[in-house]
């Protein structure tokens, strides 16, 4: 998206970190010299972040996903993280908020002071969400894609075998072939051929 988007590259490049959560972006990375690359995954980055969080009380709000998800997810990361402060959450609706609404949504969610704002409305949609909302609202806004159905138990995470051979998307469409079959042909030949043309 990034290379054919110009406005999108920016935003990507505008943003205060750009990690690799693809392991073939990773891959790609160490064979073009940056020799200590490795993939970090929303879920992954997320895990450590909520492990810190309960030993230095920073908050989390969650934006993003619907409302099932949300209430979900929140449950089970207060088991898993005994003493994580969960400041709030918002399920926006699957259209654009108006000036009024969103309006709102800034004042509810700086009235709450969350050290981590988490957003999971997938790319590119979070990236452009946050990238209009710097500025505007205190707390880090971390995108984190599918992170919320991870920690809501709505989709599972590959074996580590999968993950640690770049195979993670396979075992994705394995879950959700109607959704994301389309997808990946279209993005997954792209970069092949992107990268065979040494872009």
């Amino acid at each position: 998206m990034s290379y054919e988007d110009k406005n999108y590259c920016e935003i990507q490049n505008g943003g205060l970190m750009a990690i690799p959560d693809g392991g073939p972006l990773s891959t790609l990375g160490r064979m073009r010299g940056f020799e200590k690359i490795e993939r970090i995954t929303g879920p992954n980055l997320m895990a450590d972040l909520f492990q810190v969080s309960v030993k230095n009380n920073y908050t989390h709000y969650f934006y993003g996903s619907t409302e099932e998800t949300l209430n979900k997810m929140c449950g089970k990361l207060k088991i898993m993280y005994p003493g994580i402060e969960i400041v709030g959450s918002y399920s926006p609706p699957f259209r654009e908020l108006t000036p009024e609404e969103d309006s709102e949504v800034v004042k509810n969610i700086n009235a709450v002071k969350p050290d981590f704002i988490w957003v999971g409305l997938g790319a590119p949609k979070q990236e452009k969400w946050m990238a209009d909302h710097k500025g505007l609202l205190q707390g880090l806004m971390i995108g984190v894609g599918a992170g919320f159905d991870y920690f809501a138990g709505n989709i599972n995470r590959a074996p580590i075998w999968m993950q640690n051979n770049n195979l993670e998307w396979v075992y994705r469409l394995m879950q959700e072939p109607k959704r994301l079959f389309k997808r990946y042909l279209k993005t997954n030949i792209k970069f092949l051929w992107l990268i065979l043309k040494g872009n």
